[in-house]
């Protein structure tokens, strides 16, 4: 079956045609798929090396061995005694990839996707440039990570056309699990590594060798870990750097890089990443715990999308941003610092990377669905719930508004638009039901529980229903979060000056740098494109100096502002408990249960209608932008240490936005007014007499 996205307001050559590539698998048997024959084509210049073969390779290199005896004269042990703890790293560390578990682990796979997705939707010319690709470079893979599917759908659909299968950076390593992913390609990653000199270097030597030698294509998550809120995360520059540096070296002629971006219409973890966000242990990851979670496999998760991004050539991309001399100077073998300008380069391409992910993927009618539900009143969609029209008028008015900024949305044109957003929530029956023509949460309670919740508990259950609701909205985000901000920076500046709007709108990129994903030096761009789309969409006009609101583009911009308000309350909040903590010293596991419980409190009584506060996740973006702000700083024993001046200003500015205030606050202002205002008659009148007596 092939279909092709909604794209209208692109030229038809331009719809990027995707396939289902478990519609043939149905017709198939799954022993015929997993033992036909596989004959990739690999990668021209790359010999032919065996499991064993590269790894002595990578313990007999002269960067290793220099290390090696570097470590042995610091620490005062043999060499033969480092290079059997290197022997050890490495044992513990590489893949063994076996082309037997390969087809073992197709077989399975192919079971298990057919019995979860009704749909694999992968588009052919993406992979048919990455086939080409593969054979003329060394290609490094990079998905987004959202569940952990992710691992191994791409092995999947590689070993499915006849492309080599990936060695993949992993950080998990279960027992009996993990042997068998690494005999399908994973490599282990401890997860803290700390200073451990020769397990960093074993490490590099490793990547770097596969890199060289073109061994395989590498495949590695830039955003570090699954993101737990379904929206990109800042990249972790670790790996990039490595897999770059053979490049920089001139070890090789070029790099081919591969965003591919994989999209959900619901995702397997859904309530998993909400408890971990409110800071319920995640479950262990165990034979045991596959076999509880074995329930899975009655549920219904829609459809994914892989999305293979067009390849880009390292050498171009990094073409007058490096300085070659600085490699020059210094031989390959030996260890080498990267240069401040090495790493702003590494740090450039690892954020287009991730922007490239996120303009890939694709939009689903419920990630729209969710960004209304999000911004309607809690007490309407739990005790009245929401008129079924109303929700459809909304989210058809708001695909019109994705399209116009030029988005990518998977929504069926064959289908009737009221049948595709019925069979949408009926996917989605674990956050809301549809009732009698109106859509209400679910109230997530425990049948087996005999004592009534106290208000705290009620609390966290329906953040659990609303964070889960908070992620798929999460996957439209990158599209509004431009315009959003400048829709944001208008309504707090009451401005119209574009220089001035400029200013503001660069000061919250800055604070919202955790939540959203910015290349860095595109600050004048980034602004410039939300000028574009709010003036594409009719709701402002731009000219040479100023940005002018329509009458017509009020709904637009309501509705962008509204969708930044839970980061702005969740935001101001956090910056009034650090301002009146008294402490001026605390740790992270202080911070997130204190937060919490202040939330908590306030949701109760009224004053917050926001749950998003509630999410470890937001909290430690928060303190990750105070410290990058340098109103907090963080010593080495962990310990943060807060400037109160400083978030207060930070606060003091983003408050200004915070349109619902509490009833305690209204009533305050409204008694200051009411002081201020006979005050100043007060003075008038004395005033007065004081001339008339005069």
């Amino acid at each position: 079956m092939k279909y092709k996205v909604v794209q209208p307001l692109k030229p038809p050559s331009d719809e990027e045609e995707f396939t289902d590539i478990l519609e043939e698998r149905r017709r198939t048997t799954d022993f015929g798929y997993a033992l036909r024959t596989f004959n990739p084509q690999p990668y021209k210049g790359a010999p032919t090396l065996s499991t064993s073969d590269l790894n002595k390779a990578v313990l007999e290199s002269q960067y290793l061995c220099y290390i090696i005896k570097e470590i042995a004269m610091e620490t005062g042990s043999s060499v033969e005694k480092v290079k059997e703890d290197a022997s050890r790293i490495l044992k513990e560390m590489s893949h063994n990839l076996q082309l037997g578990f390969i087809r073992l682990m197709g077989y399975t796979l192919n079971k298990v996707f057919k019995r979860l997705y009704r749909s694999i939707y992968v588009n052919m010319e993406g992979l048919n440039m990455l086939q080409q690709a593969i054979q003329e470079s060394p290609v490094i893979l990079i998905p987004n990570h959202r569940s952990y599917v992710d691992f191994l759908i791409i092995s999947y659909i590689l070993f499915t056309y006849d492309i080599p299968v990936p060695v993949i950076a992993a950080g998990i390593h279960v027992a009996i699990i993990g042997g068998l992913l690494r005999r399908s390609g994973a490599f282990y990653i401890r997860r803290a590594i700390g200073s451990d000199k020769l397990y960093w270097a074993v490490l590099l030597e490793y990547v770097q060798t596969i890199v060289r030698t073109g061994y395989a294509p590498l495949e590695f998550y830039v955003e570090g870990f699954r993101s737990r809120t379904l929206k990109s995360l800042v990249p972790k520059l670790g790996m990039m750097d490595m897999v770059l540096e053979p490049y920089f070296k001139g070890e090789v002629f070029d790099i081919t890089l591969v965003p591919i971006s994989i999209s959900y219409d619901r995702v397997l973890e859904e309530s998993l990443l909400a408890l971990e966000l409110l800071g319920v242990p995640r479950p262990k990851e165990s034979i045991t715990g596959l076999f509880k979670a074995s329930g899975v496999l009655q549920e219904d998760y829609g459809c994914m999308h892989v999305n293979f991004g067009r390849p880009l050539s390292a050498r171009q991309l990094c073409e007058g941003k490096i300085n070659w001399s600085e490699y020059n100077l210094i031989p390959r073998n030996l260890p080498q610092r990267p240069t401040a300008e090495t790493q702003d380069c590494v740090n450039w391409l690892a954020h287009l990377i991730v922007r490239t992910q996120e303009e890939g993927s694709l939009i689903s009618p419920w990630s729209l669905m969710a960004c209304l539900l999000l911004q309607t009143p809690f007490t309407t969609l739990t005790e009245e719930g929401l008129q079924w029209h109303q929700l459809t008028e909304k989210t058809l008015w708001l695909r019109k508004l994705v399209l116009d900024f030029g988005a990518r949305l998977n929504w069926p044109a064959h289908i009737p638009d009221s049948e595709v957003m019925s069979s949408t929530v009926a996917l989605h029956h674990s956050i809301v039901h549809h009732k009698e023509d109106r859509i209400y949460l679910v109230q997530d309670e425990d049948p087996a529980r005999q004592d009534p919740l106290s208000p705290e508990e009620g609390v966290m259950r329906m953040a659990v229903v609303v964070l889960m609701l908070v992620s798929y909205r999460n996957q439209a985000l990158h599209v509004f979060v431009r315009p959003g901000i400048l829709a944001t920076a208008i309504h707090i500046t009451k401005n119209t000056r574009k220089d001035e709007l400029f200013s503001f709108f660069c000061f919250l990129q800055d604070v919202f740098s955790n939540e959203f994903i910015f290349i860095p030096g595109r600050a004048v761009q980034d602004f410039e494109e939300a000028c574009s789309l709010l003036q594409k969409c009719g709701a402002v006009h731009i000219s040479q100096q100023e940005v002018i609101v329509l009458e017509t583009g009020l709904e637009v911009l309501s509705f962008l502002q509204k969708l930044l308000q839970p980061f702005l309350d969740s935001y101001q909040l956090m910056f009034r408990y650090l301002c009146e903590k008294e402490d001026h010293v605390f740790t992270e596991e202080q911070f997130l249960p204190d937060v919490r419980n202040l939330a908590t409190k306030l949701i109760l009584s009224g004053d917050l209608r926001t749950f998003e506060v509630l999410s470890s996740d937001t909290q430690k973006n928060v303190l990750s932008a105070l410290r990058r702000l340098e109103a907090v700083t963080k010593s080495q024993q962990k310990e943060y240490k807060v400037n109160k001046a400083a978030v207060s200003r930070t606060g003091d500015i983003l408050c200004k936005f915070i349109c619902d205030i509490p009833v305690t606050i209204k009533f305050f202002l409204c008694v200051l007014r009411i002081i201020i205002y006979f005050t100043l008659l007060s003075l008038n009148i004395l005033i007065i007499k004081c001339l008339y007596c005069g």
